[in-house]
């Protein structure tokens, strides 16, 4: 579980109105951002190829349908917030997208943020109680120790009844930190696959400090912008009355978290397997509000951004949107602090 600890810096970035998107420059034009140039909008599920439906059922509809509804939306959204903006859909259909090609979509696209839309989804609870009592004969002892005995069983009535469970959470991908070094390694090495990956990357060693140290910084720097993104995103269905479950953080079993290149969210739009809940996902206004809760987060996360890219450029530092590689010295630097790091926590 990662605590949010980013309200009162938010709150000071909003206070920055050079960074607003909805003010006017000095020719009464609308300020365009600049900060995030792609946007990948991923619906959750499909329908697959049987024509069956991958997702989660609720008492009269499939997460595929909701995550396509409330994707559709999003992109209308964005559109007409952000019209500079590139938007990519990794399912535009009702047909599914195998995760791998999801992924292999968001990073050939170079996108700034990949949006995931999903619909969370508990098991439903089996009840009983007595309804009564049966009389039953039975016997102990053998020869003529045998003795004849009734005894009171209790009946029983069965049934289920649907999880309660309701709210948002929004899932980031995190490495844990004894993971950290043979993950960078793994998520990486895949480029040694390509054909002409000396060409592109030339002589690289996968296995070297100076790799794992790079790759390293990298997912830190995803995990950072990837956690206060869902903070936000959290933040604002809050404030429209939805139950906060909070941000989670998975190290495996969410694809398209870990593969790909850029700050990655998975959002729990809420519980199908709730009657009420379900209801809400399946209504205009309901969907409407998650979109509209979603970009708010956008607009905050944006400034947020902004203001790091601007305080970058004014100390010659690198910033949030990318910024200047890092140097083979600075890379040599952390890993020996990692190293150190690790020493320390296991007592040596």
């Amino acid at each position: 579980m990662i605590k949010r600890t980013f309200p009162a810096i938010l709150a000071a970035f909003l206070c920055l109105t050079v960074f607003s998107f909805t003010g006017d420059d000095a020719n009464g034009d609308k300020k365009k951002q600049t900060v995030i140039r792609t946007i990948i909008v991923d619906a959750g599920h499909g329908i697959m190829a049987n024509g069956g439906h991958n997702g989660a059922k609720g008492a009269y509809s499939w997460e595929d349908e909701i995550c396509l509804d409330v994707s559709k939306i999003l992109v209308q959204d964005i559109r007409r917030e952000f019209p500079e903006i590139k938007i990519v859909e990794t399912r535009p259909t009702e047909k599914i997208t195998s995760l791998f090609r999801r992924a292999e979509i968001a990073n050939e696209n170079k996108g700034d943020i990949f949006i995931c839309i999903h619909v969370n989804a508990a098991p439903a609870h089996r009840r009983s109680e007595i309804t009564g009592y049966k009389k039953v004969t039975y016997y102990t002892g053998k020869g003529k120790n045998r003795k004849k005995k009734t005894k009171d069983v209790p009946q029983y009535r069965y049934w289920t009844e649907p999880s309660k469970a309701r709210g948002t959470e929004t899932y980031i991908w995190g490495a844990h930190k004894t993971e950290d070094k043979e993950l960078a390694v793994r998520e990486n090495a895949a480029m040694l696959q390509e054909e002409d990956y000396k060409e592109k990357y030339g002589a690289v060693d996968v296995n070297s400090p100076e790799f794992v140290a790079m790759a390293l910084l990298k997912t830190k720097q995803y995990f950072k912008r990837s956690a206060t993104f869902a903070g936000m995103v959290q933040d604002e269905f809050v404030k429209v009355g939805r139950m906060d479950r909070d941000v989670r953080q998975r190290g495996v079993g969410i694809w398209v978290l870990q593969a790909t290149a850029m700050p990655s969210v998975l959002i729990e739009t809420g519980f199908i397997s709730n009657p009420e809940e379900e209801a809400y996902l399946n209504s205009k206004e309901g969907q409407q509000e998650i979109s509209r809760c979603i970009i708010a987060a956008l607009k905050n996360y944006i400034s947020w951004l902004a203001k790091k890219q601007e305080d970058g450029s004014k100390d010659g530092k690198d910033d949030a949107a990318g910024g200047k590689p890092y140097s083979m010295a600075a890379t040599k630097e952390f890993l020996e602090m990692v190293e150190q790091n690790e020493k320390k926590a296991q007592g040596k």
